[in-house]
């Protein structure tokens, strides 16, 4: 009996204690503060972008056969119609991205190109304007970027086809590059030509 005495003595205390207290009310939403990045956290973010770039770029920097600042560079993979490829020649596609690699060093020049094709392409980009620079003074030889990305086009599987652009867009220091359609246009493309 002494027991359930002191039990409804305490339990008459606890309930004077909290009188006062309000319930909290009931919200379905979580609160969070969001904190914006800063300088220091979004470099940092771009500096791990940039090592994973350079980590995955198989673009070649070994031996390259020089191309003369003054000649046409000309690409097309097999399958790509004649009809698109003088349209390229032409420039008469409508030019989604213009990439400018002069005055640029090798290694930038590399990461930008393979950076911007792999966008691009995500993107579904097709048609890309790349100045490269005639490289006149450029050393160990002349044209050195010129002839690196002669090579470096044919070894991205995104390029079907590039060629020296007309007078108007650079000319011998620039070149027309067209990208594969990506697969969400591909689809695209499919479900269009069914509907038909």
């Amino acid at each position: 009996m002494r027991n359930t005495e002191l039990l409804e003595d305490g339990l008459d205390d606890f309930l004077k204690e909290l009188e006062d207290v309000k319930p909290i009310k009931q919200t379905d939403t979580v609160a969070t503060c969001q904190q914006k990045n800063t300088l220091a956290q979004q470099l940092k973010r771009q500096a791990i972008e940039s090592a994973h770039n350079l980590t995955n770029n198989y673009l070649s920097v070994e031996k390259v056969e020089p191309v003369d600042p003054y000649d046409h560079i000309s690409f097309k993979l097999d399958g790509v119609q004649q009809g698109v490829f003088k349209n390229l020649r032409m420039g008469k596609y409508k030019i989604d991205f213009v990439l400018n690699l002069q005055q640029k060093k090798f290694e930038q020049a590399r990461t930008s190109l393979f950076t911007q094709i792999i966008e691009s392409h995500k993107k579904g980009e097709r048609t890309l304007l790349i100045k490269h620079g005639l490289g006149l003074h450029s050393k160990p030889f002349p044209a050195l970027i010129k002839s690196y990305l002669h090579q470096w086009l044919q070894q991205m599987p995104e390029v079907i086809a590039y060629h020296t652009a007309q007078p108007h867009h650079g000319g011998n220091s620039a070149v027309y590059v067209l990208l594969k359609k990506n697969q969400h246009d591909k689809a695209n493309n499919r479900e269009l030509h069914r509907r038909k």
